[in-house]
């Protein structure tokens, strides 16, 4: 968590550092776009009795895109979401499950989002909906065979967004994702991300 909030901080700060090119009164965001983000995700997994958890540091990148509609210094708007990462936690040996060890990959998210501008060029929002990741269960012996499981979820976070010059805009996010019942018999999780993002408003 810590590392998230280190994350988090120096993103804000380069945020906040860019101007905002937008000029006139506070209108909020509209129209179509399209996006790349990048950034850091910390995956934690609580095993199914409770004993013990496990977490793991990664990178995460992927695609976005959606819709804004915007109502004056106000929008709603719905967004979608592909996004790749490796995280890979692995409980301590005096864990007592079949297997021990669990890897996220792809992670999927459709969702809503709504939000206000703060000033010419800079809006701040929210945003929830369903989230899937996909997981694969291992034991550290190879003695198993992998449980490979897409895991259903709710995903919630929030940002702030920048006018950049022309169509382009930029994004800096933090969201938690949490997951019941994954990789067979393992447990729960979740992922905290800070991502920061370069989009294409049409």
């Amino acid at each position: 968590m810590k590392k998230t909030i280190a994350a988090a901080a120096i993103l804000a700060g380069a945020m906040v550092a860019a101007p905002a090119m937008a000029q006139g009164s506070n209108t909020a965001p509209g129209g179509f776009y399209v996006g790349a983000l990048a950034g850091y995700e910390g995956l934690n997994v609580d095993s199914a009795d409770n004993s013990v958890t496990a977490d793991a540091d990664s990178a995460v990148y992927g695609v976005t895109a959606g819709y804004d509609l915007s109502l004056g210094s106000a929008f709603v708007g719905v967004e979608g979401e592909l996004s790749k990462s490796g995280g890979s936690t692995e409980f301590p040996s005096s864990f007592g499950g079949a297997r021990d060890g669990l890897e996220a990959e792809g992670q999927y998210y459709l969702g809503a989002r709504a939000g206000f501008a703060l000033t010419p060029g800079i809006a701040a929002y929210g945003k929830v909906g369903y989230t899937a990741l996909d997981t694969k269960a291992f034991t550290s012996a190879g003695s198993l065979s992998d449980v490979k499981e897409n895991a259903s979820g709710l995903r919630f976070g929030g940002g702030l967004q920048v006018q950049l010059p022309g169509p382009l805009e930029g994004r800096l996010e933090y969201r938690r994702s949490r997951y019941n019942d994954v990789g067979g018999d393992v447990g729960d999780a979740k992922t905290d991300q800070v991502v920061a993002g370069l989009g294409l408003r049409f």
